[in-house]
């Protein structure tokens, strides 16, 4: 399984051999450490776990400062499913990407603050005439004591929060992969704000 970390970047425009345009996001993933191999013998599953990233050591934890003895006390820290020769200490880098590759991208989305159902859930809201005033954006009636005895349904959709959730968008494919700048751009847009950790997994 080919797997890496990355920090969002800002999107381009990529001409492929054809002079097609792809709109495109650049990724920088600096290369990963290994730094834990789990086995069904010791763990209960097989895994890789990674590290990204560099902390300052009185930023870190001293169990952790324990779990990363020998090597770089990582930012970040995240598992991949894999079955393999990965070793602790190993490093892993953008090579083994190529163009053509398809990916999953997975990362926290951008927070949106306070929502109202128009814009959180797609509502079309009420009729711009007929004396409305005011309630263009409202949502409506969310049902009464006949449907559910006088309370809210477990469910409904009404305005709150919004963003700031994991998302993950499939299907996106390797354009480039730049080893020099440890840049890869990919397809597509990608969940988050510039500088978000991602999370880039290899499903073909």
């Amino acid at each position: 399984m080919k797997y890496m970390l990355g920090t969002k970047g800002k999107m381009t425009q990529v001409f492929d051999d054809k002079g097609v345009v792809h709109a495109a996001t650049a990724i920088v993933a600096a290369p990963l450490t290994v730094t834990q191999v789990k086995t069904k013998e010791k763990d209960g599953y097989e895994a890789v776990q990674v590290g990204a990233g560099v902390r300052r050591e009185k930023n870190v934890a001293k169990a952790q400062q324990g779990h990363l003895k020998d090597l770089t006390l990582s930012r970040h820290l995240r598992e991949f499913p894999q079955s393999g020769e990965a070793k602790r200490g190993d490093t892993i880098d953008i090579s083994i990407f190529v163009p053509g590759d398809v990916v999953e991208v997975s990362a926290i989305s951008k927070g949106k603050g306070f929502q109202g159902v128009v814009k959180r859930h797609g509502f079309s809201g009420g009729p711009r005439s007929h004396g409305q005033k005011n309630k263009e954006r409202a949502p409506g009636s969310i049902g009464g004591g006949g449907r559910a005895g006088g309370r809210v349904v477990k469910g409904m959709r009404m305005a709150g929060r919004m963003g700031g959730d994991r998302v993950t968008v499939r299907n996106l494919k390797v354009l480039q992969v730049d080893t020099e700048t440890n840049t890869l751009l990919i397809s597509g847009a990608v969940p988050g704000r510039p500088g978000t950790l991602v999370e880039i997994r290899a499903t073909k």
